[in-house]
This record gives structure tokens, sequence and C-alpha cells, in this order.
């Protein structure tokens, strides 16, 4: 059975140029995150952009059987692209949002 986790983040304001450029390179590089889908268990991401009053929110959604095993694979993991999500997302996140799951409902 898979899962959904999101993680909600604020953004250094300065750098939403560079998360949207990232995001927009993932895009284009679409193959080679399916690639890293296969070694991670994942089946889908999204990844929001938000204003807020407080600021800019980047929200980030996955969808995978075993988050955990997804996330040990992730920083783990041999592929160039995902050292490269880091290493952006290190420069531009800025610290979580507490975000309290209120609904939770599956079949």
């Amino acid at each position: 059975m898979s899962m959904i986790k999101i993680k909600v983040s604020r953004v250094r304001p300065e750098k939403v140029d560079r998360l949207k450029a990232w995001l927009a390179e993932g895009m284009r590089r679409a193959d080679e995150i399916r690639e890293t889908f296969v070694n991670e268990g994942v089946t889908h991401e999204q990844g929001l952009l938000l204003s807020t009053a407080d600021g800019p929110v980047f929200v980030y959604v996955v969808e995978c059987a075993d988050y955990e095993a997804a996330a040990k694979a992730f920083r783990d993991s041999p592929f160039p692209i995902d050292a490269e999500h880091k290493a952006v997302l290190a420069e531009v996140l800025d610290g979580e949002v507490e975000a309290p799951l209120l609904l939770d409902v599956r079949l």
C-alpha cells in the first residue's frame, strides 16, 4: 500500500528564483528522477511554491510504499541528480513549517 508524505518548508526569499529554476530543471531531467524513484521505491513526487504573509513556502509531496526506506535510499543515493537536489534544497530552504496532519483517510 502506498502512502503520501508531505513536508512544508520556509524558502529564503532571495532564493525563490533558484528554487524555481531547479524545479524547472527537474522537469527537464524527469527521466533521471524516475531512475531514482526505482532506487527509492517512490512512485510520485510533487513540489508546490506558495506565497504567504510570512514569506514563501515550499510544499513537497512524496508517494511511496515505505517512506523511511525511501528516505534512506535518498540519503545514500549514488545518483548525481540526488546530490544536486540535496545541495539546492540546503541552499534555498530555511527550516520546516509546523503543519499538523488533520485528516488522513485511506482505503
